[in-house]
C-alpha cells in the first residue's frame, strides 16, 4: 500500500512535537506494510496450498481487522498531535486514506471468499 509508505515518509521527514505519538504511527505503518507484503508473498508463491493447517482467509481477515483498527488509532493520535505541521498533517491524512483502503480491501476479500464458497457448494 502506497498510502502507508507515503504516510510513513511524511511523518519521518517532519519535525516531531510528540515523540511517542509519531513513533507509534511509524511502528503501526511499518508493521502493516510488512504483514501486507507477507500475505502477498504467500499468495504469489501459493504457500497456502502447502500449509493447510492454517486458515489463510481467516488469518488475512484478522490481519486486516487488527491492522485497520491500529492504523485508525495511530492516525487519530498523529492528527491530534500534529499542531498544523504540514508533514505531520500529510502523514495523518495518508494514514486515514490507508485505513479506508484497508477497510475496502477487507470487505472485498471477505465478499470474494464468501461468494466463491457459496457458489462452490452448489457445483
Amino acid at each position: 500500500q502506497i498510502a502507508l509508505l507515503v504516510g510513513f515518509i511524511s511523518v519521518n521527514n517532519s519535525p516531531w512535537t510528540n515523540y511517542s505519538a509519531y513513533s507509534y504511527f511509524q511502528i503501526v505503518t511499518m508493521c502493516d506494510l510488512v504483514m501486507i507484503l507477507f500475505f502477498y508473498i504467500i499468495h504469489i508463491f501459493r504457500v497456502y496450498r502447502k500449509l493447510t493447517c492454517v486458515s489463510w482467509p481467516l488469518a488475512e481477515f484478522l490481519h486486516y481487522l487488527i491492522g485497520t483498527i491500529l492504523l485508525l488509532i495511530a492516525s487519530i493520535v498523529a492528527a491530534s498531535k500534529s499542531y498544523n505541521l504540514t508533514g505531520l498533517v500529510a502523514g495523518a491524512t495518508f494514514g486515514f486514506l490507508a485505513t479506508i483502503l484497508c477497510v475496502l480491501s477487507m470487505w472485498s476479500s471477505y465478499k470474494v471468499s464468501c461468494v466463491t464458497q457459496s457458489t462452490s457448494k452448489y457445483h
